[in-house]
């Protein structure tokens, strides 16, 4: 197929659109203001916006109908909200080819990069009638406190069953083609409490019990697919007082399911085993946070998305993620959906930067499948 020419790309528009964008501070259930930007945007682009609106926020879903019949329909989507607020017009730079922050707080290319490539190949398609099928966006909230936001849509009213998630850091031309199912659990230890001075001996030290717990669970790298880690610790309330209570936050995550039904199970035998040695009682709860999904090279999907990042003249690479994305939540959902970086660096840093050459690639690789998808 034709190669989209490259100059369709406004790439003034695009840098102002997302600095514009990143001016707006968005953190997790506060994206009303960057919400009202959005939903103005979108209908200047022809699309039919509503909000659903949930208990602690909202997503933004739009639809724009296809000029080309029977061509399948793509949801695109990013999120809305950032891991911190985010700079103020003096508090970035934007200097040889580079917006990065100024070392004060996070840049917000995580994710507000993502939306701004979706603008910008939106108004390049309102621009010039390209060949496309029907269009959904969804624009989501609270990505960052654990994919609620998504969590929340109702997906009765999503017709894609394809969809780009532009929401990945490196260079644009990554495919993430694997996330893992993410588990959190709560260790509840408790022991017995007694004056610390006068009768120690009457107590039972649930933070010791703890410790040892801790000490003796596997925490890191467990290996190439699989992590864990003790996140949060809570114990005791006074010097004086042997400690009755203390509570472990921690995590699992893994590409391999079996890999994270072993760990989960020697982990929580572990730790029952030694709560019996110590006599303190244990109470474990635990939760998926969202499950995984693993594709490989030779889906209909992905062969579609690596030929426009070809035509792009940028090399695919494929990769696996140990975080997880809204991706995750579409694809539970029966929407086959593929994260691809949008040119994010060291995002949820204070060194956060992207390059204004990947807000063109990544506007310019979103009209590339929206072209391949019309031809099908």
């Amino acid at each position: 197929m034709d190669v989209i020419n490259t100059n369709l790309i406004n790439e003034t528009r695009v840098i102002e659109t997302f600095k514009s964008l990143v001016e707006i501070p968005s953190p997790s259930f506060q994206e009303q203001e960057i919400g009202i930007r959005l939903v103005e945007m979108l209908r200047g682009l022809s699309f039919e916006v509503e909000t659903l609106d949930y208990q602690h926020s909202f997503n933004i879903l739009a639809r724009k109908r296809g000029n080309i019949a029977g061509a399948n329909s793509l949801l695109l989507s990013a999120h809305m909200d950032t891991v911190q607020p985010t700079p103020t017009t003096d508090s970035y730079n934007h200097k040889d080819g580079v917006i990065a922050s100024n070392g004060a707080t996070i840049l917000g290319a995580d994710d507000k990069s993502g939306i701004a490539e979706i603008l910008e190949a939106l108004t390049v398609l309102e621009e010039t009638g390209l060949p496309h099928g029907d269009i959904e966006v969804l624009f989501t909230s609270a990505e960052e406190r654990g994919l609620y936001g998504a969590k929340q849509v109702d997906y009765g009213k999503i017709r894609s069953r394809y969809a780009l998630v532009l929401d990945s850091s490196g260079e644009v031309g990554r495919v993430v083609l694997a996330a893992p199912t993410h588990v959190v659990y709560r260790m509840t230890i408790t022991g017995r409490a007694a004056h610390a001075g006068i009768e120690p001996e009457k107590g039972t030290n649930s933070i010791i019990a703890a410790a040892r717990i801790m000490s003796a669970i596997t925490d890191g790298r467990v290996n190439s697919d699989t992590t864990a880690n003790v996140g949060v610790i809570r114990g005791g309330s006074a010097t004086n007082i042997v400690p009755v209570e203390t509570v472990v936050d921690g995590e699992f995550r893994s590409l391999t399911p079996s890999a994270l039904e072993k760990l989960m199970e020697t982990t929580f035998n572990t730790a029952r085993d030694i709560a019996r040695k110590n006599q303190v009682k244990l109470a474990i709860k635990h939760e998926i946070m969202y499950g995984g999904y693993s594709f490989n090279a030779e889906e209909p999907f992905v062969e579609l998305i690596s030929a426009a990042i070809s035509r792009c003249q940028i090399a695919p690479v494929y990769v696996k993620s140990g975080g997880g994305s809204d991706a995750n939540i579409f694809n539970q959902h029966g929407i086959m959906a593929i994260p691809l970086s949008t040119g994010m660096q060291k995002p949820h840093t204070a060194e956060e930067y992207i390059y204004t050459t990947d807000l063109i690639k990544g506007s310019l690789l979103i009209l590339e499948v929206l072209a391949s998808l019309a031809q099908r």
